[in-house]
């Protein structure tokens, strides 16, 4: 797609098509194109307006029903913040007292969108052309198509915030783990955020803990259960004191919860239940935290597994009831589970370098049962738990 597309999509022509695609995105697509062609539409716009609207419906995932008047790349939907994230970006922004917000690298521009509906002014910003005119349309007002540090930043002053979601894909669209590596690089977030206190950024999960600045917060967001961004909160962005944070979103709802006054993790014997913490409080090292607030302990010192001697529920964790707690051993394990009649099997693991995959081929399970087992180490020891999902 060009930009000669961006506007072909946007005139009344492409607009009517778009509307009329509505719910289409499920057809074959060989037999829509069909119908868009004897219908006498130009092929070159329906295929444009039928790639837009299967674009649409799968957005519809991150955008709500708001997806069907925006326009998207392939790429901008895959890249593109959650609503529900997004809201959570402009709360903070609103209630540092900024009044515009300079969105560097914005995408399609789902973030300007939540900034625009907390009240917000943008000043939005993308290097790639397309993604610009498609941003155009989606925020009713004009994308800056340039390099974010080409010296936009300088422009920004009292009042204003700035706010970063750096590209972490190659050209070729190899990921990028290297802050250093991402387009702008975390420096230069740090640079901006320097003269322009209000600066955030949205970075991959991965981002060592190391490398949050003192005076700064890093919050890790799961949305059902994915690990999706972790914020980089600098200035009156960051809440005193919290050097990390984890917001877990499940069904709409979020809990939050942080590092300050962090408790010891207690380690002790395999009790009734296993929990399994959120990717995002393990990625923010709060699973003491997690593990207090249960009155729970952990199986091993070096290992993100919560146990409990009685059921307890959080949307914090996902919860198992023990059944066993075996030494690991393949003839042992096989005997144990032919036992119990097990052909299914789901494998979870963490601090082991067992493939579930050829652990499964080992066993040559034959049963009639589903069985879960976990395998990790208790008490530095490897070992399979044997349980049963209870959430």
């Amino acid at each position: 797609m060009n930009t000669a597309d961006v506007d072909a999509l946007r005139s009344p022509a492409g607009r009517a098509l778009l509307d009329a695609l509505a719910g289409t995105a499920g057809e074959d697509p060989v037999a829509l194109a069909t119908r868009l062609r004897r219908a006498g539409h130009d092929p070159a716009l329906a295929a444009l307006a039928t790639t837009q609207s299967r674009l649409r419906a799968k957005a519809a995932a991150k955008f709500g029903d708001r997806a069907r008047d925006l326009l998207f790349t392939a790429a901008g939907v895959e890249q593109a913040t959650r609503a529900v994230v997004a809201r959570e970006h402009a709360r903070r922004f609103v209630a540092a007292g900024v009044a515009r917000v300079a969105d560097l690298g914005c995408g399609v521009g789902a973030d300007s969108l939540a900034f625009l509906d907390a009240g917000l002014a943008v000043l939005p910003v993308d290097a790639d052309p397309v993604t610009a005119a498609v941003a155009t349309h989606n925020l009713g007002v004009a994308v800056r198509c340039e390099d974010v540090t080409a010296g936009i930043t300088g422009e920004l002053g009292e009042g204003d915030g700035a706010w970063f979601d750096p590209a972490r894909r190659t050209s070729g669209g190899r990921r990028v783990f290297d802050p250093e590596a991402t387009s702008p690089p975390l420096s230069f977030v740090l640079a901006t955020a320097a003269r322009v206190p209000a600066t955030g950024a949205k970075l991959a999960p991965g981002l060592p803990h190391e490398l949050v600045p003192a005076d700064a917060e890093a919050q890790w967001t799961s949305v059902d259960g994915e690990v999706v961004e972790c914020a980089l909160w600098c200035g009156p962005l960051a809440r005193p004191g919290v050097a990390r944070s984890a917001r877990v979103v499940r069904g709409g709802v979020a809990v939050d919860l942080d590092s300050v006054d962090l408790p010891d993790a207690e380690v002790g014997a395999v009790g009734g239940f296993l929990h399994e913490p959120d990717g995002a409080v393990i990625r923010a090292g709060l699973v003491g935290r997690v593990a207090a607030d249960l009155g729970g302990r952990l199986v091993d010192e070096t290992i993100a597994y919560v146990t409990t001697d009685d059921a307890v529920s959080s949307p914090l964790v996902r919860s198992f009831r023990v059944l066993d707690v075996l030494p690991f051993g393949l003839k042992s394990l096989r005997a144990h589970l032919r036992s119990l009649d097990v052909g299914a099997l789901t494998v979870k693991k963490r601090g082991t370098a067992v493939d579930p995959d050829q652990l499964r081929k080992q066993l040559a399970l034959k049963g009639s049962r589903p069985a879960t087992i976990v395998l990790t180490r208790v008490a530095g020891r490897q070992s399979v738990l044997v349980v049963d999902p209870v959430s």
